[in-house]
């Protein structure tokens, strides 16, 4: 199983995560919405998945090299419509990747799926090796074919998935 099974009630409105104190201290990357189960999703979960990497110039014309899972193995690995599971209803699905400073980016399943638009988005880990520090990390998002950088989320502390068709 990929991840920390996660605990999830509402209570008055809001949403209560149970999770074991040993858990509470260790970085992950919460992973719920429509899906079987919520998850904590740590780097050693990472380290055991197919590894994919993406050199990216960096502002001062050197190129490191990021490394990671790309974001929809993740997404069939925890059960959401993913490949042939991507029919009918489930394409006005997306996923809310979330940052700790609240700054939020959408993807279609649809546009990460290998049938469809094969949009290629990594969550990254590793820069040049080494696990991610300070305002990167612990986990990114990366889109290395978008012109522009605004879809690569820095500080990434959740994603959820959505269907809007039930």
């Amino acid at each position: 199983m990929l991840g920390s099974l996660v605990c999830m009630s509402s209570v008055g409105g809001s949403v209560r995560t149970h999770l074991p104190q040993a858990q509470k201290a260790e970085t992950g990357l919460s992973i719920s919405g429509d899906i079987p189960a919520s998850i904590l999703l740590k780097a050693k979960d990472l380290d055991a998945m197919p590894q994919v990497s993406a050199p990216v110039v960096q502002e001062d014309g050197s190129t490191s090299t990021y490394s990671g899972v790309l974001l929809r193995a993740i997404l069939e690995k925890v059960g959401a419509p993913i490949g042939k599971l991507l029919r009918g209803k489930s394409m006005a699905s997306y996923v809310l990747a979330r940052a700790r400073d609240g700054y939020e980016v959408m993807f279609t399943l649809p546009e990460l799926d290998a049938s469809f638009g094969n949009e290629r988005v990594l969550l990254v880990y590793k820069q040049d090796g080494k696990p991610l520090f300070g305002y990167e990390g612990p986990f990114r998002i990366l889109c290395p074919d978008d012109k522009a950088g605004a879809r690569s989320i820095r500080m990434l502390a959740s994603l959820e998935i959505v269907r809007l068709r039930k």
